[in-house]
């Protein structure tokens, strides 16, 4: 599995953002590469790693890259999911419930 120079998506601070308003805990792993998603995400005691996705791109580039499928399907701590929107990372985490309080807001 080799290491590829990340990139943020465009998306990815929206939901950053997002998550933290909720009081959940947000770290950044988007540098880290070798297939690793781009969030380390803890909600009511519990961890998500989320993979962020570009909303704008066809339904085949949305596909996890063969790093992060692996890296994916090896991963046996936590929960993993991939979003390219912030109330897909809602729900992910059990918080869908939240999108009203996030749109006041």
């Amino acid at each position: 599995m080799g290491r590829r120079a990340s990139r943020v998506d465009v998306n990815h601070r929206e939901i950053v953002e997002g998550l933290r308003k909720i009081g959940a805990s947000v770290q950044s792993l988007a540098t880290v590469g070798f297939g690793v998603p781009d969030l380390l995400v803890g909600f009511r005691n519990e961890t998500f790693l989320i993979e962020v996705k570009k909303p704008s791109k066809t339904a085949s580039e949305r596909f996890l890259n063969e790093a992060q499928a692996k890296w994916h399907t090896q991963w046996r701590g936590g929960r993993v999911g991939t979003v390219k929107s912030i109330l897909e990372a809602f729900s992910l985490i059990g918080a869908s419930g939240f999108v009203e309080n996030l749109e006041k807001q």
